[in-house]
């Protein structure tokens, strides 16, 4: 079975990047694949009785698939609702990309299409020499990026899809979230991300008061998405 894995990341943190990896993973199961994720770092986790739990994490545990643990989507929880890496200093734990990366290679084994999603942005520290970058990197994905479409968003995006392509990664595709209610000049805005992004646009998520993961899947172009998973 030919596997179909990615790697998703944002333009910044509170883009929507769960909220459309749980669209596309829909997506992926309509079309009749099995599907995994993974959310290794989380930041800003609750303690319940099963242990510290992650919103993000469990809202991709909600709508995979395959039947993954907890621990299996999220193995790195930390607390504090901060950059993972001061968390993690704060909790006297030590983040390694090598590490994390062989927690997701068991899981990258479950499903045919696997997202993993990374924390905040391209370049989120995890320690003092590495970034969320390095784990993308060892693990050779493809990318997918998520960018909240507000004031400033044409310069976050154009500078982390340059810092994707001189990581040495392909960018399979972006998607526009429109995290702001009131942008202005909203479609003159998404088509000049479209001019310049070297990758196909997966989909434009409106600006929704209460979204959920079905509202992104019907925006996604599924002939799009479907030809983006045979060239990857």
């Amino acid at each position: 079975m030919t596997r179909k894995q990615f790697f998703v990341t944002g333009t910044d943190t509170n883009v929507g990047k769960t909220l459309v990896a749980a669209g596309l993973l829909l997506v992926a199961k309509k079309q009749g694949l099995r599907t995994a994720a993974l959310k290794p770092v989380a930041a800003g986790c609750e303690k319940t009785e099963a242990g510290l739990r992650n919103g993000d994490a469990l809202l991709l545990q909600s709508v995979i698939t395959e039947p993954l643990m907890y621990e299996q989507i999220n193995p790195i929880a930390l607390q504090a609702a901060i950059a993972p890496h001061i968390a993690a200093v704060q909790e006297k734990r030590v983040l390694s990309a090598d590490r994390i990366a062989g927690f997701c290679r068991g899981s990258l084994q479950q499903g045919a299409f696997t997202l993993i999603e990374g924390a905040g942005g391209w370049r989120v520290p995890l320690n003092p020499r590495e970034t969320m970058a390095d784990l993308a990197k060892i693990l050779q994905l493809p990318v997918i990026l998520v960018v909240g479409v507000r004031l400033g968003c044409i310069n976050h995006a154009l500078l982390t899809v340059e810092a994707i392509r001189n990581d040495g990664l392909p960018l399979a595709g972006w998607v526009a979230n429109c995290v702001d209610a009131d942008m202005p000049a909203l479609q003159e805005n998404i088509e000049s991300l479209a001019a310049r992004i070297p990758a196909p646009c997966l989909g434009v998520v409106p600006w929704l008061d209460s979204p959920n993961p079905e509202h992104v899947a019907v925006t996604i172009d599924e002939q799009l998405f479907a030809k983006v998973l045979l060239q990857s």
